[in-house]
């Protein structure tokens, strides 16, 4: 797995497994392939496609978007929104959402409260 820890500017496309310590400052793509560990932070948007994974520990500036047949898990802060189409996402207790959590269509199980847990 490769580790960033420096400061990435600029969109990125996410298709092997990659750890993130540092930050990235542009909307982050995870496609097939891509397993994305965010422990630091990113300033932008990101998108899991299809076969992308994503586990967020850190802090997403921007929104998040899961789309069919991607995977992501959401401990961390997300300042946007959060919204699952058509793939399976996780919010675990201790995350936070600053926008709104939607699910166009896929599966979205949210732990404890969150302001727009059914």
């Amino acid at each position: 797995m490769r580790e960033e820890r420096g400061r990435l500017a600029g969109d990125q496309m996410i298709d092997e497994p990659v750890e993130l310590w540092g930050s990235i400052a542009g909307t982050v793509t995870v496609v097939d392939g891509g397993k994305f560990y965010v422990r630091g932070a990113i300033y932008g948007d990101v998108i899991v496609e299809v076969g992308g994974r994503v586990h967020i520990f850190g802090n997403v500036q921007g929104h998040l978007l899961v789309r069919q047949g991607a995977k992501v898990i959401h401990s961390g802060v997300v300042g946007g929104n959060v919204t699952n189409d058509g793939g399976r996402l996780l919010v675990e207790r201790a995350a936070k959402v600053g926008g709104r959590i939607r699910t166009r269509s896929g599966k979205t199980k949210l732990e404890g409260k969150h302001s727009d847990n059914p």
